[in-house]
């Protein structure tokens, strides 16, 4: 069956690699479009994460006009794998404006450490630098074996090596003590890694594996950055972040993650409609506590004017101890709230329904379906009605 997609997949998408970059530009615009609305939960997923981005501050208006823009982004980098599995001249279509430190630093043969996330096309930075420098860099399999071959000869087709997420460190290693240069897209959400910092103004969870790696090889990182204009690809270079050796490990490397993490958030300001703003970026437990239908970081309580409900919050504060949450209570009983929350009063139900994009979940003990329609019309991704704040939601949102 594998196999079968596969052939599929090259068969359709082999026109594309015949046609300029201008037109697969031209196609991705309205292709995006439609996947924008034809795809409810990865909309809803975007409109949310930028609307709950307090550094970017945006008006509605604006978060949709980006989750839009990133959508045409997303399918833009998607019509160009074809097309980049044939390039033979990847200056074509991807330029390095300043290089010139990073050659400096790899002339010496000790290696650097590449920091990049998914801003406008992913794939160039590792096709442009390793058409200069020898270097290796940290792929994803997916479970089409066929399709992923593909993708990876088409990684690999300047003499750059891709590796597995579970040889991360063992590789990164080896590749660093080769002279090579190691490249990691770190902008995931990755609440399993110990490591956390503000990013666009949220609590996010990402891989320290850049900062220790930097820190036990004295290898600089620098921060790439990509983005689109008038048709190329014009990738930057952070100065070099070195490692302080002298500092203890437990304070260096969250510094280095802080400071890598910064450089590039900067990057998505300036260009925030070409970063893949679909992924689940500030999630913060796994799926082995909390199931995967009500994994989510930004949450809408409405409850009725019935003060039981006041005194079993801390349950909902014990599932979701670190999301954000913001509680809809009637004015009568919403001096009683104790617990850390955005807390919104209202007089009538129908003051509850205002143009707010930022919740994915909601948990509606009012009954109230107008409630669940307006708010899934907007980025509602679940909707759960609850008798209360008690053992039965436990059991209804976690594992175990």
């Amino acid at each position: 069956m594998h196999r079968l997609t596969y052939l599929l997949i090259r068969i359709t998408t082999f026109p594309l690699s015949l046609l300029p970059y201008a037109s697969l530009h031209a196609l991705g615009k309205p292709l995006g479009t439609l996947a924008y609305h034809f795809i409810p939960t990865l909309r809803k997923r975007a409109l949310a994460n930028l609307a709950a981005a307090p550094d970017l501050s945006l008006p509605n208006g604006e978060v949709r006009r980006i989750a839009k823009a990133s959508f045409q982004n997303l399918m833009i980098t998607c019509l160009e794998y074809p097309k980049l599995a044939r390039e033979k001249n990847i200056s074509n279509i991807a330029v390095c404006d300043n290089p010139q430190g990073a050659d400096e630093i790899m002339a010496k043969g000790k290696g650097a450490i590449f920091f990049c996330g998914h801003q406008a096309n992913w794939e160039l930075l590792f096709l442009e630098g390793t058409s200069r420098m020898p270097g290796v860099a940290i792929g994803r399999p997916i479970k089409n074996h066929y399709l992923y071959t593909f993708v990876q000869n088409m990684r690999q087709k300047f003499g750059g090596t891709i590796i597995a997420p579970k040889d991360a460190i063992k590789g990164g290693l080896r590749g660093l003590k080769q002279g090579k240069f190691f490249g990691i897209v770190g902008d995931q959400g990755m609440p399993d890694s110990g490591f956390c910092c503000p990013f666009l103004g949220r609590k996010a969870w990402t891989s320290p594996i850049p900062a220790l790696l930097s820190y036990k090889t004295n290898t600089p990182i620098i921060v790439a950055t990509t983005v689109r204009k008038n048709g190329k690809y014009h990738i930057r270079y952070s100065d070099p972040i070195y490692p302080n050796t002298s500092a203890s490990k437990q304070t260096e490397v969250p510094h280095l993650m802080t400071r890598a993490l910064a450089l590039f958030e900067q990057g998505v300001k300036e260009h925030p409609e070409q970063w893949l703003w679909i992924h689940n970026r500030w999630k913060q437990q796994t799926t082995q506590v909390l199931k995967k239908r009500y994994r989510h970081d930004t949450i809408a309580v409405f409850i009725p004017e019935d003060p039981k409900f006041i005194d079993q919050l801390p349950t909902l504060r014990e599932i979701y101890p670190t999301e954000e949450i913001t509680i809809f209570v009637p004015k009568t009983i919403a001096a009683q709230l104790s617990i850390s929350a955005e807390v919104v009063p209202y007089s009538h139900l129908e003051e509850t329904l205002i143009d707010d994009l930022r919740f994915k979940l909601l948990i509606n003990l009012t009954k109230s379906e107008k409630i669940d329609r307006h708010y899934q019309k907007r980025s509602c991704l679940e909707v759960v009605h609850p008798e209360g704040f008690d053992d039965k939601l436990k059991t209804l949102l976690c594992h175990g």
